[in-house]
């Protein structure tokens, strides 16, 4: 399969894919997304895969979403649901394999909430996360409204979101977003440790184990998604988004003292 921003290296039955963008920090493109998507469904499919390893080319795990296109959205695309960012969340959602993130920089938006769909999350010492919604004027994303209070407690979500500020590596281990801290030279060989271990498992187990696993929070995440996606299609656009995706490309702090209580309403 061809793919320009993934790069896909088997090693047994280990996947690793690579998003390969690095002079854009791995922020994705709507084409990006879609080649992520042609790749977990492809790997879920191989029964070849046994093990779905992740992370970024360069410097970055991932930027998140390229903002250039949120200020313009891709052709054909008429609404949050339709964006290839949510089918890709909606395959994500469903892989019953195995999967190990191996965040190696940055992962910022979607660099961190892809995070919550993965088994196993590796982070570099060196690493950082952030979920600046707020901050762009816009709201959650990738069922992160339901994963993380889930995940970290209700006030130390909203505290994450709200705050929209980063957050080192131990604290991520801290509250439970990464599950296993290494040095920067050492990533890639722990995190590919852990894969061949579980690939060494017999699979039709582990997959039944994880499908049993994710069937119990699935309606929730569904429901999450489908909120947030009609969150986010009045968010987008909104006097307080465009405010910060100005203020992002001008290189200053966003002012968003003078958009009336209508305007933040988004209805």
């Amino acid at each position: 399969m061809s793919s320009e921003f993934i790069l896909q290296e088997r090693e047994g039955g280990v996947l690793l894919l690579t998003f390969n963008r690095p002079e854009r920090k791995n922020a994705f493109n709507a084409q990006m997304w879609r080649e992520l998507s042609d790749a977990l469904s492809a790997a879920k499919d191989d029964d070849q895969v046994r093990v779905l390893v992740v992370t970024g080319a360069g410097t970055a795990f991932s930027a998140g979403a390229d903002l250039t296109e949120m200020a313009a959205p891709p052709p054909g695309v008429t609404s949050a649901a339709e964006h290839p960012f949510a089918h890709c969340v909606d395959v994500l959602r469903g892989f019953d394999k195995p999967a190990v993130a191996a965040v190696n920089g940055v992962g910022i938006g979607g660099g961190l909430t892809l995070l919550l769909f993965f088994d196993y999350v590796y982070i570099s010492s060196s690493a950082r996360l952030r979920a600046p919604f707020v901050t762009l004027g816009v709201a959650p994303e990738a069922a992160s409204s339901y994963m993380l209070p889930a995940l970290l407690g209700y006030r130390p979500a909203l505290h994450l979101l709200y705050e929209s500020e980063f957050i080192d590596a131990e604290r991520a281990l801290e509250l439970g977003i990464a599950t296993q801290l290494c040095e920067p030279d050492e990533l890639m060989e722990k995190s590919m440790e852990r894969a061949k271990w579980l690939a060494r498992k017999p699979l039709g187990s582990l997959r039944w184990c994880k499908r049993l696993l994710l069937a119990t929070r699935d309606d929730q995440v569904r429901a999450a998604q489908a909120r947030e996606n009609e969150a986010f299609a009045q968010r987008v656009g909104s006097p307080e988004n465009v405010e910060a995706i100005k203020a992002f490309f001008e290189k200053r702090d966003a002012d968003f003292s003078n958009i009336s209580p209508a305007d933040k309403d988004g209805d």
